[in-house]
Parts: structure tokens; sequence; C-alpha cells
């Protein structure tokens, strides 16, 4: 499994866990509640289970801009390329990438610990340049799925190829639309992430990788703190 994927998988179990908890405690609001909760349920073990495959997966950003989320197994590693970034992370190392400049910068970091949550920081810049990553949708998800005044309605769709359910969530605290294909893959995600408007959809799935994913930018000057972050 990736290493960002263990704290995501623990966060998709929780969902699970807490909105079935959610749907038998809502008695006056039963099947609203159980209804809502088994959606949700679906959607993150799609995305749970995508977490334990090999596939690269190419997104179309607005205004021409392009996007990917790559991952593999034996070894563990995935990255997450957007316009101006990149984040890598392994069993070895996070590295954070600015490749919006005359030479690309990467800045090393201790990877996540073993079964602890990812920190909100390693995909700040992804979601500020456009990229939705599956454990930003997931956390969108299961805030909307808590809120009890929010209106979330089922579609499906097809998206490169592949069949995709879809969900539109209307709430007072954002609206925002996701879909996630049949293998566990983002679809689409369309609504604000901090404030900025971000629309993606994929265009391409494959089981196949290319292992220069997962290495720095060619050239790129390299920051070291992993010392300061055991």
């Amino acid at each position: 499994m990736p290493a960002a994927s263990t704290p995501f998988r623990a966060l998709a179990l929780s969902v699970i866990a807490s909105l079935t908890v959610t749907g038998c405690q809502a008695l006056d609001d039963a099947g609203r509640a159980i209804g809502r909760a088994d959606l949700v349920n679906d959607l993150a073990a799609r995305l749970d289970q995508a977490l334990e495959l090999t596939y690269s997966a190419d997104y179309q950003l607005p205004a021409g801009r392009t996007a990917s989320i790559v991952q593999a197994q034996d070894p563990a590693r995935s990255a997450y390329t957007w316009p101006g970034g990149k984040l890598t992370v392994t069993v070895e190392v996070t590295a954070q990438c600015e490749t919006d400049r005359a030479r690309a910068v990467c800045t090393l970091l201790a990877p996540p610990a073993p079964n602890a949550k990812p920190a909100v920081a390693l995909f700040a810049e992804a979601k500020r340049r456009g990229l939705a990553t599956p454990p930003v949708v997931v956390g969108l998800l299961t805030e909307a799925a808590l809120d009890p005044q929010a209106v979330i309605t089922q579609s499906d769709t097809t998206l490169a190829g592949h069949h995709a359910t879809c969900v539109d969530v209307r709430r007072s605290a954002g609206d925002f639309s996701a879909c996630v294909t049949n293998e566990g893959a983002l679809g689409s995600f369309t609504g604000e992430l901090d404030g900025s408007p971000v629309e993606l959809a994929l265009t391409r799935w494959s089981e196949q990788i290319d292992g220069a994913s997962f290495e720095l930018p060619p050239g790129a000057g390299v920051v070291d703190r992993r010392s300061a972050n055991p």
C-alpha cells in the first residue's frame, strides 16, 4: 500500500464506522441517514480498495492544464503531479517539488509514520493548484454525510471509458460534486477547495505505470529536511 494510503484507509474506515452509528441513532430520519451512509460507504470502499492497486490516472483541468496520480506496490509509493508542482510519497521519503521555475526545487521530508493521519499541509499546494486528491474528497464526503442539512443525490456516468458513481452535494458549507469509478479512481470533482474553484475530470486510466513517475524532476535542487522531521 502506498505510504500515503495507510492513513487514508484509516480515515475511510472511520467514515464507515461513524456513519453506521449515525444511521442507527437517527431514528426520526432513519431512511435518510441510512441512505447517506450506504452511499458514502460504497464510495469510501471503492477508494479504499484502489489504494492496493497499481495504476496511473490522468486528469483534465481548466484552461488546458493537466494533472496525474500514480501509485504502485512492492515497494509502495505514490505520486501526485499538478501544474507547477509534484508530491511523491514512498516508504523512504516524502518529496514536495516546485516545478514552475527555471530549476525545480524539491524539499525532502520524512515519510508518514505507519497508521498516522496524513498531514493536511501535504495536499495544500495541490488543492491550491487545482488537484483534488482522494484524501481531500473523502474528507468532504465525510463532512457532508455527517451534516443533517446536506442534500446528497446520486447519479451514474462514464469517464474515460469507465463507469462511475457520482454524488451531488448541496450544503451550507459549500456545494460540490464528485464521481468515483468502479475501480476506485477519483473520476471527477467540481467545487471549491480553500475558497478556490476546482474542477477536474479523468481522461485516462491504466494499470500500467512508468517508474520514472516517482523520481524527482531531472536537475531539481534538493533541500533535505528529513532530520528535522523524524
